[in-house]
């Protein structure tokens, strides 16, 4: 993934609006509990979150991880748990998953009900769910909440209302809209959140989106999972990468072997790349071009 620099400006009144109860309701919350997408975990830990929420008791929780490379995502819960910062791996989807995060979140309140007890008090325990858009967030919360209230969807920041939810007797959550910072000023973070949908598609080129997505396929260890979904020959990948065209073309050129394959055509046979893009994206975010983890945590030193 290049270097560029890159701002994008995402961050509408709702959002603006987001951060300032977050900070405000700090203060009445014990626990912070911040959703990941674990196949970009470092750009979907919000810098802005952990500012305010540095002195927090907290938990990371690594979610679609049926998504990301396991060998990958066990790494990162070593990590965490080298800065002794409790982390889980989960796929919102499962339950027994969700059970898991919810003993994890008990055992971290067994401290704070303690004291309160020794004090003559029976405390409500009271989180807060952090996340930015799409990770997964309001889907885990209905399953750990076993309701249906929130609506859930993939468009970046759907959930809007603030909402305390009764899990049990003594412990209560807070849900808070998917929230990204003000400026994502560098492809590090901009490319894999846009690969993930945390940033809304219609503000983005997803030609473009598609190209880098693929070009970072190609760059690293996936390639067989794109030859494989898209019907693609080895000799025709090594015709493209052993010719002399530029960079930019090799991977449209791929782009159009794709397009070939799948029937993206416009009228005329002609390749239509914004079907190609779409395909693309899409496979990628569902899990059907296979596990893919975009950010290790060897790749570099984390911020």
């Amino acid at each position: 993934m290049n270097d560029n620099k890159t701002n994008i400006n995402w961050y509408p009144g709702h959002m603006a609006k987001t951060m300032k109860e977050i900070e405000e309701n700090l203060r009445l919350v014990d626990l912070v509990v911040i959703i990941l997408d674990s196949r970009i975990v470092r750009s979907s830990d919000n810098p802005e979150i952990n500012k305010l929420i540095e002195k927090k008791n907290k938990i990371y929780v690594l979610n679609k991880k049926d998504l990301s490379e396991e060998a990958e995502t066990e790494k990162w819960i070593s990590y965490y748990s080298s800065k002794n910062i409790p982390a889980i791996a989960t796929n919102c989807e499962l339950e027994d998953d969700v059970k898991k995060v919810l003993k994890l979140i008990e055992k971290q309140s067994a401290e704070i009900k303690e004291k309160a007890a020794d004090k003559g008090r029976n405390k409500i325990i009271r989180i807060m769910i952090i996340g930015v858009p799409n990770s997964g967030k309001s889907s885990f919360i209905n399953r750990i909440s076993k309701r249906k209230a929130a609506t859930v969807g993939n468009r970046p920041g759907v959930t809007r209302q603030k909402q305390w939810i009764r899990l049990e007797e003594n412990l209560e959550l807070l849900d808070t809209p998917g929230v990204l910072w003000p400026k994502i000023n560098n492809n590090n973070a901009a490319l894999p959140l846009s690969f993930t949908g945390a940033i809304k598609d219609d503000i983005l080129d997803l030609v473009e989106i598609a190209y880098e997505l693929i070009k970072w396929i190609m760059e690293n260890k996936y390639e067989e999972n794109l030859k494989s979904r898209y019907d693609i020959k080895d000799e025709e990948i090594k015709e493209i990468f052993n010719s002399e065209l530029e960079e930019n073309e090799k991977i449209i050129e791929v782009m159009n072997i794709i397009g070939r394959n799948k029937g993206c055509l416009i009228k005329g046979g002609e390749i239509d790349l914004m079907k190609v893009s779409k395909l693309v994206i899409t496979d990628f975010r569902s899990g059907k071009l296979g596990r893919i983890t975009i950010e290790k945590v060897d790749d570099r030193i984390i911020r």
